[in-house]
Formats: structure tokens, C-alpha cells, sequence
């Protein structure tokens, strides 16, 4: 069958994301809300992750909160569930690669933010354009501390950031953009199964836990790498998505056939090394982030 000609100008329907979807994410950084599963789904997801943290502590806090992916196979699930890589390949085109995963967990009553940021700012990754989905696996709003964008962000230069090292601010440097407006920041409100995708020059930053018994729970793939992007510091380890994305120098992370099993370990064990010395590079303290 011929397909018909595509009329200029005009944004072609995803897999997943609609043209104006599609459109949205272009123009602002962002999208959101985008389904993923059902709440029930995802609510079990995050009954694996209550019974895991139970029985291994000290792997899914502080700095093992990033990668968990690479060790735990539920959460491997999550970063390659189908309608994720299938919203992502509407956005980056059919070759891209995993770099990594962070879980964000904001305990209740907390004192725990984020700052305003761009996640391009010491990824070391270039060109700019990569993609971060952020799962839902409890209710993200206002009141548990949901992320907030600035539109159209994204469509400027990375801006300068100041390395605040703040006690209760959860990113590594506690880095920070304040020549903003954060009234015109969007509140981007997810239910339970639901993602965003925001842009990597996308400014955000989320508020403290307010509410008294609910856990904020965020599990971000972050990011996933279009074919020909570069590592320009550190090593060059990525995880196979869709496509073609191999380059010289690179090193694929394997995907966990169990829990918890030795190779599993040491993947995220060097691949969490790295990440360290990537994100502090040139920085003069490190934290457990």
C-alpha cells in the first residue's frame, strides 16, 4: 500500500504520543500526562520496591538509588516497558540507548526538593537533546511534591548553575538556576501508572513532601540517548533500547536475569562509579547522590 505524502510543516502521530503531543513536547520541553498502565499496575510496582528496600536496604538508598535497573529485574521491566520505548521513539526516532535510572523518593513529611536545574548541565553528553521519562508509581501532585517545568526552556543555551550542596536538596551538587521566573513554571501532576518526558535543557525542580503518610515515588530513565550521542567525560556505558546506537569505545550494561545476582551487582556498581565521576567532575565535594 502507498502511504501518503506527508504535508509540510505537519507533525506524523507517535506510536503512543498524538501530533499535538508530539507538537507540546517540542514547544515546551515537556509532556505530560502520558499513560503507561493502570494504577492497580502500577501500585504493585510499588509494593516489589516497598518488599526489595525490606530486604535489601542498602541497595535502593543513597547512591544505589541510582541504577537499581541494573539489578533489580521489576525495575528493568519498568525501564523497558513497551509504551515507554514506544513514547521515546516518537520523540528521538527508532535508534536510542539507555545511559541510566534514578529512583526519586520523597518520604512523607519531608524536607527533601530539587532545585531548578537542566539535566544536560553535567551529564557531559552531547548534543543536548536527550530524553527523560519520569514514572509515576504513587500520585505526584502538588501536595507530595511533584516536578514543576519552565516552558519552552528548553530552546535556550544551559544556563549557570550554582553548586549549593544543600543538606535537604536531593541533587548531587545541589545545583541551581535562580536567574528565573518560577511563577511561570507548570505543575505537571501524574497519577499513579501515568509518565512525563521532559527535554535535557528543560528547566525543573519539585517542592518538599507535604503530605503526612504518602510517599512521593518517581522512577526516572535518565536519559535515554539518541544514535550519535556522545560521552564526552568519563566512561562510555549505555544499555540497548531500539535500534542501532553502537559506537567506538562503548561499553553495553547487561539486564538483570534475577535479583540481586553478582553480575547484576557489579554492573551497577561500575556503572554507579562512573556516574560519579561524570556528575562531580571538576566538582570539589561528592556526596552519597
Amino acid at each position: 500500500m502507498t502511504s501518503l505524502p506527508q504535508e509540510a510543516g505537519v507533525t506524523p502521530m507517535g506510536k503512543v504520543l498524538s501530533q499535538q503531543q508530539i507538537q507540546a513536547y517540542q514547544k515546551e520541553g515537556f509532556v505530560c500526562p502520558v499513560d503507561v498502565m493502570s494504577e492497580d499496575e502500577a501500585l504493585s510496582y510499588g509494593h516489589r520496591l516497598q518488599a526489595a528496600e525490606a530486604l535489601y536496604p542498602a541497595d535502593l538508598s543513597g547512591v544505589n538509588r541510582n541504577n537499581p535497573h541494573l539489578c533489580f529485574k521489576f525495575l528493568d521491566e519498568l525501564a523497558y516497558h513497551p509504551r515507554v520505548l514506544d513514547a521515546v521513539e516518537d520523540l528521538l526516532g527508532p535508534s536510542f540507548s539507555l545511559w541510566g535510572s534514578v529512583l526519586f523518593i520523597k518520604e512523607p513529611n519531608s524536607s527533601h526538593f530539587v532545585s531548578w536545574h537542566q539535566d544536560a548541565t553535567y551529564m557531559c553528553i552531547t548534543p543536548h537533546n536527550f530524553v527523560t521519562p519520569w514514572i509515576a508509581l504513587t500520585h505526584s501532585n502538588q501536595h507530595t511534591g511533584c516536578m514543576s517545568m519552565i516552558p519552552g526552556s528548553h530552546l535556550n543555551d544551559i544556563q549557570p548553575h550554582k553548586d549549593t550542596y544543600g543538606k535537604d536538596n536531593i541533587l548531587t551538587r545541589g545545583q541551581e538556576v535562580t536567574n528565573l521566573d518560577p511563577s511561570l513554571a507548570v505543575n505537571l501532576i501524574l497519577k499513579p501508572g501515568q509518565m512525563s518526558l521532559h527535554h535535557a535543557m528543560t528547566i525543573h525542580g519539585s517542592q518538599p513532601n507535604q503530605s503526612q503518610h504518602q510517599r512521593r515515588i518517581g522512577f526516572a530513565l535518565q536519559s535515554f540517548m539518541p544514535a550519535g550521542a556522545t560521552q564526552n567525560v568519563g566512561q562510555n556505558n549505555w544499555s540497548p533500547a531500539r535500534g542501532n546506537c553502537a559506537q567506538e569505545g562503548h561499553h553495553y550494561l547487561a539486564r538483570p536475569n534475577t535479583d540481586m545476582d553478582t553480575k547484576g551487582i557489579a554492573e551497577r556498581d561500575k556503572s554507579n562509579k562512573n556516574f560519579s565521576d561524570i556528575l562531580y567532575h571538576g566538582a570539589k565535594t561528592k556526596r552519597d547522590y
